[in-house]
């Protein structure tokens, strides 16, 4: 897991900017982004280990969510030849391809699947996203889903932290949507990238907190429930995260 460094000043500043206190869980949405066998499944050219090691948190967050009557969506970021949805030349340059020159990420895949470890359920929402972030209209229809089930509140997970989990965190905030950002329920290739994108997410877009964080704000002082995964810290947020940390790789993937 990536471990976790915001200065208190960036903090404090995001709380006194954010306001959040509670979250009505009615009208709040758990987005799981891109948590799939291509980011996850060892082996695999996109393959990140601090993926794998956020997902019992995803799960935690998830079970909390769907227990106050809250909604968990999961996304899948796809390619396809749909007109709608193709990518450009350019954009086509930056997406992993298999070993026989086909583009990963295609529906029906291996890499394409959600990783086996997510508790996904059949009330939950899944939803193909066509670019970085999940609210642009050439990407999928997020936004039209959330809207005409009245939610106002969307809570960021999955990987990559610096890719899509911050290009979808961006654009919610921009469309009006309340976003809370977990820090240790996101994953980036290098802690540098994970650090970089949650002081963004902190001062200006989005509430950051923990998985203990989050469930805060969903549950109050109501106890939290079965399943809840217990990480390192209290509060809004912890700055020591509970996992392992491999050397920081310069080189870091595209897509995610």
């Amino acid at each position: 897991m990536n471990n976790v460094d915001i200065p208190e000043w960036a903090l404090e500043l995001g709380r006194s900017r954010s306001g959040l206190t509670f979250l009505n869980p009615a009208s709040t949405a758990l987005i799981v982004v891109d948590l799939q066998n291509a980011f996850l499944a060892p082996g695999e050219t996109l393959a990140n280990p601090h993926a794998r090691d956020i997902v019992p948190n995803v799960n935690a967050i998830a079970r909390t969510v769907r227990a106050c009557g809250g909604h968990v969506v999961f996304l899948r970021h796809t390619v396809s030849d749909d007109p709608r949805f193709k990518l450009n030349e350019w954009q086509a340059r930056m997406v992993p391809r298999t070993a026989d020159g086909d583009f990963q990420l295609r529906a029906g895949t291996f890499g394409h699947q959600l990783y086996p470890a997510l508790e996904v359920l059949t009330c939950d929402l899944e939803v193909n996203k066509h670019r970085f972030s999940a609210f642009l209209p050439n990407s999928s229809d997020l936004d039209a889903l959330l809207r005409e089930r009245g939610l106002d509140t969307v809570i960021i997970t999955g990987t990559i932290t610096n890719v899509c989990c911050e290009s979808t965190a961006r654009d919610a905030n921009m469309l009006g949507y309340k976003v809370v950002f977990a820090s240790d329920a996101t994953a980036a290739f290098t802690d540098a990238e994970h650090n970089a994108t949650l002081l963004s997410m902190a001062t200006v877009f989005a509430e950051v907190r923990d998985t203990r964080g989050v469930v805060e704000l969903l549950v109050g002082d109501a106890p939290a429930p079965p399943g809840f995964a217990q990480v390192s810290g209290s509060g809004p947020l912890s700055h020591s995260v509970t996992g392992t940390n491999s050397a920081n790789n310069p080189s870091t993937p595209a897509i995610g």
